[in-house]
Formats: structure tokens, C-alpha cells, sequence
């Protein structure tokens, strides 16, 4: 599959305490293959995956099993430690979609894993609609839990038409672009784009230049260093190192091999899910410290 990652970039890290968007599709399946995302961890963030077209079953170790549909919200908090899959549904043909991180702040980093669902109702206006799936906006609110102050929104747009969204002051935004041509107060985008705007604005105008879809994005400024490294997001080197040991020793069988043909994964922080799939294996440390992203 392409995937574009619009963050983190050379310039910026975060948005608010989003941390990773990753912008898949469409993507013809039968060609492609579509996603197959074997059992791996993740610690220290939630994951928000957002699809605008085809099907993906989720599997984690706390025993969830859901369909990640096209409008609905799939939010996964890792927390201390949880592993999953996500693979495309066999009747998918398309595929296209948005993966989002969140990092959790010090505070909540190690809280125990879950799963969380929800469908929102759209709200609509003249030339708009929009899907509120975290925090609130355009008179709509999500009940997912997230640990800081967050926004995440799909809004259509049609052609030709300006809307001008009132905001969290205290909130940096960014807007990325999934198709059509799109002016975000005097930014132009175009499919892919990842637009920031600064804190300190209470409205946001934006105007399709074609007919356009987004994702508006959102959050006061994270205010704390992380360490993100593969699917880790931690506070140190030494933090990571210790993640990717403990994943590596879960799913290591005695003669240096990963698990495979349905052996279970041992006990650990990580969990077990699913084992049809071979789980994918750490890559290697890099030959200096992790940097911190500010």
C-alpha cells in the first residue's frame, strides 16, 4: 500500500498531543493486497483509526474484536502495554483511510489498555457535513476518553463553499487533506497536505476550492519531550530499549525464532491476540540515543 506520513515531519512533531497521521488510499485491495498487520505492541499512546473507504478487522489482547467501517471511530489505548491486528476485510475492494497517534501525557502513560467504539451522528449545514469523533466542535461532542485536551473531526466541504469554524483558542490545529483543493485561512492544500495553525485563533475559515474532505485535528500544545520509536512512545532510551527486550522476549520461542503455526505468545506486558498471523518482530536499535520530539 502508499502510505503518505504527513507527521511527525522535519519541522514538526506534534499537533496538540496527535503524533503520527498516516494517510493511506484509495488503494485498489485485489492489487495491493490491502492491510495485513500481524499481532505487534504499542505503549504510551492511544491509536485512532479513521477509514473514508473499505473494511478492517481489529483484534487486540484485551479481547476486542470490531470492524473499523468508513465514519466510525476505533480508539485503542495502549497504555502500558497492548498488542493487536488490524486486516482488511475479504470484502473489501478499496481502501482508504487515516491512522492517527495519541500520545498520552506522563500522567496516564501506563494506564491499563482498552478499546473504545463510536459511531457519531453527522451534523450538517448549507455546502457541509461534518463527523465529531474526539472533543467537540460544531455544536457535536464525542464521549471516547481521551487524557488531554483533543479534537478530531472529518468535515466535507462542497465546492465553492467557506465555513468558518469557531475554535479552541488554546488549541493548535492541523488540517489534513484528503481529496479535492482546499484554502485553510490563506493556506492552500492539496490531497495530502498536512496545514498547522497556531494557537491563539478562535475561528478557522476554510473554503474548497474543488469539493473537499479533511480531517481537522486539534489540541493545546503537548508541553512534554516524548521518545517515539517503531510503535513505541516512551520518555528515554533506555525506556524504549526496555519495551522493544520484553516484546521480543514474548514472542521469541527458545531457539531465537518468532512464534509461528499458532504457538502461543508468552505471558507478558504486551498480552497475546490472535496468532494466525506470525507477529512482526522489533526492528534493531539504531547505533545512537533516541532523540527526544518536543
Amino acid at each position: 500500500m502508499r502510505v503518505r506520513r504527513t507527521l511527525p515531519q522535519r519541522h514538526r512533531s506534534l499537533i496538540g498531543a496527535w503524533c503520527f497521521v498516516d494517510h493511506y488510499g484509495p488503494d485498489e485491495v485485489d492489487r495491493t493486497g490491502g492491510m495485513v498487520l500481524p499481532a505487534h505492541p504499542h505503549t504510551g499512546l492511544q491509536t485512532a483509526s479513521w477509514l473514508f473507504g473499505g473494511e478492517l478487522e481489529h483484534r487486540d489482547s484485551v479481547g476486542s474484536l470490531a470492524t473499523v467501517r468508513p465514519g466510525e471511530l476505533n480508539l485503542m489505548t495502549a497504555g502500558r502495554g497492548i498488542s493487536h491486528t488490524e486486516v482488511s476485510t475479504p470484502g473489501t475492494t478499496l481502501l482508504h483511510g487515516a491512522q492517527l497517534w495519541i500520545a498520552l501525557p506522563d500522567d496516564s502513560r501506563h494506564v491499563e489498555p482498552r478499546f473504545e467504539h463510536f459511531a457519531p451522528d453527522p451534523v450538517r449545514g448549507p455546502g457541509w457535513e461534518a463527523r465529531v469523533f474526539i472533543g467537540s466542535l460544531l455544536g457535536a461532542s464525542s464521549p471516547v476518553d481521551v487524557h488531554t485536551p483533543l479534537l478530531g473531526a472529518e468535515i466535507m466541504l462542497a465546492p465553492g463553499k467557506s465555513l468558518e469554524v469557531e475554535v479552541d483558542p488554546t488549541f493548535e490545529h492541523g488540517v489534513l487533506l484528503d481529496v479535492g483543493a482546499l484554502d485553510v485561512d490563506g493556506q492552500e492544500l492539496a490531497p495530502s497536505d498536512l496545514g498547522h495553525v497556531p494557537h491563539g485563533r478562535p475561528t478557522i475559515t476554510l473554503t474548497a476550492l474543488e469539493e473537499a474532505r479533511l480531517l481537522l485535528l486539534g489540541g493545546p500544545p503537548f508541553g512534554e519531550p516524548i521518545v517515539m520509536w517503531w510503535n513505541f512512545i516512551g520518555r528515554s532510551h533506555e525506556e524504549i530499549a526496555g519495551y522493544r527486550r520484553e516484546w521480543q522476549d514474548q514472542i521469541t520461542v527458545e531457539d531465537g525464532d518468532v512464534v509461528a503455526d499458532g504457538r502461543e505468545v508468552a505471558e507478558g506486558r504486551f498480552g497475546t491476540v490472535d496468532l494466525e498471523l506470525q507477529p512482526i518482530p522489533a526492528p534493531v536499535l539504531p547505533n545512537v540515543r533516541l532523540k527526544e520530539r518536543h
